[in-house]
């Protein structure tokens, strides 16, 4: 190999870590010819863990460094948000059975196709942008964290030997969370996380609130946290929040909240005993 070669090959390698992917596209935009590509995969310097994306060999194929990956390498503004963002801060004993391990993704774009093909445990959702009309901001290691704070976004590191990656803060995990409420049981779900929602920061819920542009979600999400009489609401900002008119009929039979005119099941005690 040539000391060029083997330039971009250290280069490559340092780019890697221990966790990180990278797509064909990467490669090519970068100079890295299909050829020589070929040659690290045979000189066993890289391996393929799915067809057109690479990853160190004796690395380890982990969640964290897909999204990372994505994130920074991909250039993509996928975020971890909604129900997974939600387990990450620990509250996976709230969630449905199953649903822990699916990783919920939210951003403009839709990820790769090869993500889905990955062989691993944890499975990957994307959910969209979301409820909100926020700017979609570059993930990269540069971005600030007063700038993602604008967004009820912060860095979140899971291990030591992982990059950091962006998630949704409770406060924008929950709002997404309640604009993916759709029957009963997600009902009673994110009525028992918004009970563990005890220290929510109520400038940036205002902040979330009015950028959300689902009505359901706003509603829904007042209406669980005045259930559960958290102290931090009383001091939300609700100075341009859109919150309709009329009523929302959210489930069939439920009880129509008097100040949030969205009904809610009428057994939620029952479900959290």
């Amino acid at each position: 190999m040539s000391d060029q070669n083997t330039r971009k090959l250290n280069l490559l390698l340092a780019e890697l870590g221990d966790t990180r992917l990278i797509s064909s596209r990467w490669l090519r935009e970068r100079g890295y010819s299909n050829s020589l590509v070929a040659r690290y995969v045979s000189s066993g310097w890289l391996v393929s863990p799915v067809r057109g994306v690479y990853m160190r060999k004796g690395g380890h194929l982990r969640w964290e460094g897909v999204v990372r990956s994505l994130q920074v390498g991909e250039g993509m503004p996928l975020h971890v948000g909604g129900r997974f963002a939600l387990s990450l801060q620990g509250h996976e004993h709230y969630l449905r059975l199953g649903d822990a391990g699916t990783v919920t993704l939210y951003g403009p774009r839709r990820p790769p196709g090869w993500v889905s093909k990955l062989p691993l445990q944890e499975r990957f959702a994307f959910q969209g942008k979301g409820p909100f009309d926020l700017p979609a901001v570059p993930l990269t290691t540069e971005v600030s964290e007063s700038v993602l704070a604008e967004q009820g976004l912060a860095w979140h590191r899971v291990g030591s030997d992982i990059d950091a990656l962006v998630f949704s803060t409770s406060e924008r995990a929950m709002l997404e969370l309640c604009d993916g409420v759709s029957d009963t049981s997600l009902v009673y779900e994110a009525d028992a996380l918004m009970q563990a929602m005890t220290t929510l920061r109520p400038q940036r819920v205002g902040l979330l609130l009015r950028h959300c542009r689902s009505i359901k979600a706003k509603r829904l999400f007042l209406a669980l946290a005045d259930r559960h009489r958290h102290a931090w609401l009383s001091h939300v900002p609700l100075d341009g929040v859109d919150l309709g008119r009329g009523k929302r009929a959210l489930v069939p039979g439920g009880h129509l909240h008097p100040t949030y005119q969205i009904t809610l099941p009428g057994d939620l005690d029952e479900h959290l005993a």
